[in-house]
């Protein structure tokens, strides 16, 4: 058998059937899904997959824990409140960081731009000024917790109402901090290589042996982003509510 005739039943064997079995052939061997992503990529979507359920459950968890208590709930505006020249401001700091947190999501979508131009250094410019914003949203963060267990806030117990609160508080913003804190971190990482212009050398990647590419600041790109969306959710269901 020659060559180019095993060449020619390969295609044909690889093309589509047609009707139904073409569908179940389709799905069955996941013609679709992955076929034009990169592996880095196909994994870091799974990963987010993943973490989404997680942060859903916690969301969910949170709203039955406050629909089935009977003790009231502690007012938000009241305990999330910043003291600036002897007045009490209701939710400002948490408005600051909401808009730190947005407003990164535009440097990293223009580090993204700049990678794939391969203006190496405005990208590396821009995760940097990423990773900024980030450890400022983790800083407010640490004060917001500061501030909340001085008042007596515990995850067992507060003076404000239901004991449930400091649990969901600590719980759900202390996991989405940590996501924050290992972003900052992988920014500083990745913008270091962009910079000394790695990736144009196709030096190996993070854990692997693979060259590098400047795929992964976009990769990077898709876990910020959905870092930041998460803490729209939370925003909106543990503050505003």
């Amino acid at each position: 058998m020659t060559v180019e005739s095993v060449s020619h039943k390969t295609s044909i064997g690889a093309q589509r059937p047609p009707g139904l079995n073409g569908v179940v052939a389709d799905w069955a061997s996941d013609q679709r899904s992955f076929k034009s992503a990169s592996w880095g990529k196909a994994m870091m979507w799974i990963f987010l997959v993943s973490d989404t359920f997680i942060f859903s459950c916690f969301l969910i968890s949170y709203m039955t824990v406050r629909m089935s208590t009977t003790v009231p709930w502690p007012n938000a505006s009241e305990i999330f409140a910043l003291d600036i020249g002897g007045r009490k401001i209701p939710l400002i700091l948490i408005a600051i960081m909401t808009f730190d947190l947005i407003t990164s999501s535009g440097t990293m979508a223009i580090a993204v731009n700049c990678a794939y131009a391969r203006q190496r250094k405005k990208a590396a410019l821009m995760m940097l000024a990423t990773a900024f914003f980030g450890a400022t949203f983790v800083g407010m963060q640490a004060f917001e917790w500061t501030t909340l267990i001085r008042e007596g806030v515990r995850p067992w117990g507060n003076p404000f109402g239901a004991a449930q609160f400091g649990s969901c508080f600590f719980m759900i913003t202390g996991f989405h901090g940590f996501h924050v804190s290992m972003g900052v971190l992988f920014l500083l990482i990745i913008a270091r290589a962009v910079w000394r212009g790695d990736y144009d050398r196709a030096k190996p990647g993070f854990f692997t042996g693979r060259k590098g590419r400047y795929e992964i600041v976009e990769i990077m790109g898709l876990y910020w982003h959905f870092v930041d969306l998460v803490w729209v959710f939370i925003f909106a269901f543990f503050y505003l509510w």
